[in-house]
């Protein structure tokens, strides 16, 4: 094998020959995924225990979703973990990392920014689709395999506690991003008027809808296939369009420093929602479809909360490669948060 030091304990359980070849693939920054060529092609992923402290709850949910999908949808495109020789579908190495196998969807791809407004559409469509098609399945089966991950109730407590005790030379360099996040506080109260008020219905939604977790067929160029699934548990269709429009509706990711290349792409915005409500708004509600300008702001909210408090903490959960970096990450999101609110 080549390069990649993979457990002898993972290559015997899935059978992996010594033959094999074995390279990095994807740009995912929590798991370490590798593309197989042992004959055939599929994908090895070792996850990060570390981030998902309960490996089995995604599986479990995995599995739940995979079983009702193919009794109710069953040409529905699903990417279920493969077995190994024992009937496992999560190995565990020596060191405590579990290790699982995709089978290799041929003749598709991924992109990790959004060049178009029909690329946003297959995009949101594809995600819509997965939440629909899941539509009655019995959602007290799911557990969470990150708590309260889109509770913006929490993230802005978070935020306070972090800067209840910053020092205050952070403090005072975060101060024009600590005035705005408090700014926009009335979004956490908005939010918790719509938990309260029942206006959601809970759902099994995705809860990491970038773009790079879809592939898209090489030749069409539509949505094939929803990937990266470890997030698949309980949530409302906020956090799903949310997370698009965050991620997508901006021309700049939120690495970039300088915030006046943060723009609001309408078009593209307008493409999120008419690609994920041409498959979810018969299932919803009137509350929820006047909600839907609500989502992308919310979950921009809430990942500047969670940048800015991580900075006040000294940069303990997301990987930096210079000390303003979460800052800056802060400072971004604040930025596409205002023109949100200017535009929706």
């Amino acid at each position: 094998m080549d390069r990649v030091a993979i457990p002898a304990l993972v290559i015997n359980a899935f059978s992996i020959s010594e033959k094999a070849t074995v390279n990095p693939i994807g740009s995912g920054h929590i798991h370490q995924t590798f593309l197989v060529e042992d004959g055939q092609k599929f994908v090895l992923q070792r996850i990060n225990k570390n981030v998902f402290t309960k490996p089995e709850v995604i599986a479990r949910n995995n599995r739940l979703a995979a079983d009702y999908l193919a009794n109710h949808h069953p040409h529905y495109l699903f990417l279920t973990a493969l077995r190994d020789k024992q009937g496992h579908e999560l190995v565990y190495a020596e060191d405590g990392f579990p290790w699982r196998v995709y089978p290799l969807i041929e003749n598709t791809l991924t992109v990790d920014f959004v060049t178009s407004a029909e690329q946003a559409f297959e995009a949101a469509k594809g995600f819509g689709l997965l939440t629909r098609n899941l539509h009655g399945i019995d959602n007290s089966k799911f557990e969470p395999t990150l708590d309260r991950f889109h509770d913006l109730h929490w993230r802005y407590e978070q935020f306070e506690m972090e800067l209840a005790h910053a020092s205050p030379l952070v403090i005072n360099q975060a101060q024009e991003e600590i005035k705005l996040a408090k700014q926009f506080q009335p979004l956490v109260e908005e939010y918790n008027e719509l938990i309260r008020s029942g206006a959601l219905t809970p759902r099994i939604t995705h809860n990491d809808t970038k773009i790079n977790n879809i592939l898209f067929d090489k030749l069409t160029e539509k949505a094939a296939c929803v990937i990266d699934l470890d997030t698949l548990m309980p949530g409302y269709f906020i956090y799903d369009l949310g997370d698009l429009v965050r991620t997508c509706v901006s021309p700049v990711s939120e690495e970039e420093q300088d915030v006046s290349r943060v723009m609001f792409r309408k078009e593209i915005y307008d493409a999120l929602l008419e690609g994920y409500l041409s498959q979810m708004k018969d299932n919803m509600s009137d509350g929820e479809l006047a909600s839907a300008p609500f989502a992308g702001k919310m979950m921009t909210y809430i990942m500047a909360l969670r940048f800015l408090a991580d900075f006040l903490r000294g940069n303990t959960y997301y990987t930096i490669h210079y000390p303003e970096q979460n800052l800056v990450r802060a400072r971004n999101q604040l930025q596409l948060l205002r023109l949100l609110d200017q535009h929706t």
